[in-house]
């Protein structure tokens, strides 16, 4: 297959899976935007045409004295100024409806695929270059079809009706036309495309590049500002934005010459039009009115032309933005969900038999022959020096990463099992909580939505934050802000052990709760929790033995993604054995 053959079938592809993501009353919608645009485009066309003709015949029978019938061509006017003006109207509307349609499905579609890749898939890319693809690339689909699409069939539709009219009065100037159409419309913008080509790319990467940069700029301002780095980050920024800056120039000068061709391809229109139609005149084989109508309209149509050379470099980059999308949504899960439903267990029990983990297929291992009980309603601490593999082994009992080795739920294989049936018997308070930008309330019910009052005051008991709690202006109605922004992260720590607890689930995994606290208020967490989790499993993730008694029976040492060696694996606590 050619090449040219080859992209044009690619191009064809995208645009079905576009197509393909709309329900048939969003189809409906964009089909009537193109008939409405079609309806406006023929209307103005019309009304310039009709009222040339009109023109020039009533000053011809005036100067003639000759009768002229005024009617018909009037209320032609008439009718093509209320259709190009209602289908204007109505294309607006109809066009962006139909566009917001798009955008609307494909942000969720788009949403619903990139769930399952995170974070395994996900955790390698910039936050910046994700939301990217989630925000920028989507909006830039909005163009496929009203800065594509859309004109170009208008164009098309609207060629077809003149150049068929234009070969009823003149078939030479109609081949004339037709020519200057396909040298305008799109031998002139696939050339500037083809020219435009390595400089759109580099200004998306440039784009995408600058993103990064002012995201890491915004995130690390207080390190930047700490090691006095804030002028050399700037001056990245500046070369970044330089860099785009010229690639842009590059992309509006080959546009530049676009347009002026389309526009030399109008004048060359209607001084063919005058040509041929003089010619014709002089031979009597054409009426004087009728010269006056077919030069209207040849200037009159390649004011659909113009807009070609801006929609083809629409379409480029819109094509890469839709691949940029499509290649993300085509991304494998890293963990295959089932395909049959979540087996019904028993117990809770959970055993973990050599188990190996790690984030890149060639990378090391971060948990190498993991061994390890934890029977419903027993309560373990799992301890051992950062980077011990501790937190990866959260996200193994998660369903978040694939792994080697066996791992059981309740007695079934942990990859019978879907990773939401999953979560909803395992809850887990991470290392770094999230927290939404919205009120307190809000974030504790992303564990339960049904929750009432009572059981979010409960939950706040047990996670200590009834002092602050009782502090906010507006209790539980106060916003948190973006990431906690408003809170410590000690508080951000127990709203998420509030949240967790609320979920009610049979497991509950802690990752460093504690982190932020001081002792005393450590202990009292420590202490509720016991009383909370009384009957239920805890897994206690930490590098802090200090009051660990409270709240597990047991103590497991991990060191580089095994069990110690060097010690017994598991361990009894006695209540002042452990500093």
């Amino acid at each position: 297959m050619k090449p040219h053959a080859s992209d044009a079938a690619g191009t064809v592809a995208l645009f079905r899976r576009l197509l393909a993501l709309l329900r048939a009353s969003d189809r409906r919608w964009l089909a009537a935007g193109a008939a409405m645009a079609l309806i406006s485009t023929l209307s103005g066309i019309g009304l310039l045409a009709v009222s040339g003709h009109f023109i020039t015949s009533m000053a011809l029978a005036g100067a003639s004295g000759a009768a002229i019938n005024y009617y018909t061509p009037a209320a032609l006017i008439r009718l093509f100024a209320i259709l190009r003006t209602g289908g204007r109207y109505g294309e607006r509307l109809v066009t962006h409806e139909a566009t917001l349609r798009l955008l609307a499905r494909l942000r969720v579609w788009l949403f619903e695929r990139l769930v399952p890749l995170a974070p395994a898939r996900l955790g390698g890319m910039h936050s910046a270059e994700l939301f990217s693809r989630l925000r920028a690339d989507v909006d830039a689909l909005e163009h496929a079809y009203l800065g594509a699409l859309l004109p170009m069939a208008v164009a098309a539709a609207v060629s077809v009706v003149v150049l068929a009219t234009v070969f009823c009065y003149l078939p030479p100037l109609g081949l004339l036309l037709a020519a200057l159409i396909a040298i305008g419309g799109m031998l002139l913008p696939r050339w500037t495309i083809s020219r435009a080509a390595a400089p759109g790319a580099s200004a998306i990467a440039c784009s995408e590049r600058l993103r990064m940069l002012a995201a890491d700029g915004v995130r690390g301002r207080a390190e930047l500002a700490l090691y006095g780095a804030e002028s050399a980050h700037a001056e990245r920024i500046a070369a970044t934005a330089g860099q785009l800056q010229q690639a842009q120039r590059r992309i509006d000068r080959l546009q530049a010459i676009g347009g002026a061709g389309v526009t030399l391809m109008t004048q060359l229109a209607v001084v063919f039009a005058l040509a041929v139609g003089l010619a014709a005149l002089r031979r009597a084989a054409l009426p004087p009115a009728d010269l006056t109508m077919l030069v209207l309209l040849a200037m009159a149509t390649f004011e659909t032309i113009a807009p070609l050379p801006e929609a083809w470099a629409q379409l480029s980059a819109t094509l890469a933005c839709a691949r940029r999308v499509f290649s993300l949504a085509d991304t494998q899960p890293a963990v295959i969900e089932p395909q049959s439903p979540s087996p019904t267990a028993a117990s809770n029990d959970l055993v973990i038999r050599q188990l190996r983990l790690r984030y890149d297929p060639q990378g090391p291992w971060v948990l190498d022959g993991v061994d390890l009980d934890l029977p419903h309603g027993r309560r373990l601490g799992l301890v051992g020096p950062s980077g011990s593999g501790k937190s990866s082994l959260a996200g193994a009992l998660l369903r978040l990463y694939p792994y080697e080795g066996t791992i059981t739920l309740g007695g079934a294989s942990l990859q019978t099992w879907r990773g939401d049936d999953v979560r909803a018997r395992i809850a887990v308070v991470d290392q770094s909580p999230y927290l939404f930008d919205a009120s307190l309330r809000d974030n504790l019910r992303l564990a339960r939505p049904e929750a009432t009052d009572e059981q979010l005051r409960q939950v706040i008991r047990q996670a200590q934050l009834e002092d602050y709690v009782a502090r906010l202006p507006q209790g539980l109605d106060t916003w948190v802000g973006e990431n906690g922004a408003r809170v410590s992260g000690g508080e951000a720590r127990r709203i998420a052990i509030a949240r967790a607890l609320l979920a009610d689930a049979p497991i509950l995994i802690l990752d460093e709760p504690t982190e932020g606290l001081d002792a005393g208020t450590a202990a009292e967490l420590y202490e509720a929790l016991a009383k909370a989790m009384a009957g239920r499993s805890v897994l206690l993730i930490t590098h802090r033995l200090g009051g660990l008694s409270t709240l597990v029976d047991e103590v497991v040492t991990m060191l580089d993604g095994r069990m110690a060696p060097s010690a017994p694996a598991v361990h009894a606590v006695a209540p002042n054995s452990l500093p």
